[in-house]
């Protein structure tokens, strides 16, 4: 049984999400660099919600990524180069790792929509096959990679969401329109992966001078 892993943070998720799909979509390319993986995350089409992280910030996510056998590093080449283990680590098939994917990438979204934003990376064949794999995902004895969501008002299907950011998504902003939305996801991406890189400075200079790292 895959050991538990922690809550990820939104950076976090869209590094993981982005190699998956790469993977996939652009096989000559993968693994990534880091000017790509870079681009992949903060690309403006199919993400939501749209960020702007920085090298440092991605380059911090793949360090804590790595830390839990998620993301693993190629040597060898002129630059490092980065590769999943999505499918691996949480021991789930790669229909399962496609719709956990896009989940990262474009948030919560109903069966139908994830059938047809998960062409690329693989083609299921209609809606049930998707809800089979997310109820699975679902009832995973390990612990829900998925959650089904309240149905919203006046919606005709219920949206399902990723747990590696923890049990459920966060709240939505009341009365806010997602123009006024996607930058306060933005902002808190950036905090988060900007906090995960001073980590990783303190942790080296400790090291440097023999000092304990501090606790988290």
């Amino acid at each position: 049984m895959p050991t538990p892993l922690p809550p990820l943070s939104l950076l976090e998720t869209r590094v993981l999400g982005t190699l998956v799909e790469k993977e996939r979509t652009v096989p000559d390319s993968y693994p990534l660099s880091l000017n790509a993986l870079v681009s992949g995350c903060n690309q403006k089409t199919s993400r939501q919600p749209l960020m702007e992280a920085s090298d440092a910030e991605v380059q911090a996510a793949i360090d804590q990524l790595k830390t839990y056998n998620l993301v693993i590093e190629t040597s060898g080449a002129r630059v490092p180069r980065y590769s999943h283990n999505l499918e691996r680590v949480l021991q789930v098939p790669t229909q399962a790792g496609a719709l956990l994917a896009i989940l990262m990438l474009r948030g919560p979204q109903t069966a139908g929509e994830l059938r047809i934003n998960c062409e690329r990376l693989h083609r299921f064949a209609d809606i049930s096959a998707v809800e089979a794999f997310l109820h699975e995902l679902a009832a995973r004895p390990a612990g829900a990679l998925v959650v089904e969501l309240a149905r919203l008002p006046g919606a005709r299907e219920n949206r399902w969401a990723h747990t590696l950011a923890g049990d459920a998504p966060p709240a939505p902003v009341a009365d806010a329109k997602p123009a006024e939305v996607t930058p306060l996801h933005a902002d808190v991406a950036r905090l988060e992966a900007e906090l995960r890189a001073l980590k990783v400075l303190v942790a080296k200079l400790c090291s440097h001078v023999g000092l304990a790292t501090p606790p988290d």
